[in-house]
């Protein structure tokens, strides 16, 4: 990779950190006021231009450790889609890894 790209795609990984160190901050923030609202219980929660609507409801999920037990590894594989992912992580450096070396 030249030094142009390398400039590039370092700026772009710095904005991204900075990015999720920001919605890191602000979903927190996010999930403390939520459960403040929910401890009133059920209701709507009027604000000047939103609302929040709190709803207690049940949910149902499938033991599926349990569920694997029962069926055959060929079912399982029979009944198993498999797509193509492409993921990118965002990793900070610690003192023992350099950027040189990552």
């Amino acid at each position: 990779m030249d030094n142009h790209n390398q400039y590039a795609t370092g700026v772009a990984v710095d904005r991204i950190a900075t990015l999720a160190a920001e919605i890191a901050t602000r979903t927190a923030e996010k999930t403390r006021l939520i459960d403040a609202l929910k401890t009133y219980g059920e209701g709507t929660y009027s604000g000047t231009k939103h609302y929040v609507q709190v709803t207690a409801s049940e949910r149902s999920q499938l033991d599926l450790k349990a569920v694997r037990k029962k069926l055959t590894r060929q079912f399982i594989a029979a009944h198993t889609r498999v797509t193509e992912v492409v993921t990118a992580s965002l990793r900070g450096y610690n003192n023992s890894v350099t950027k040189e070396a990552a």
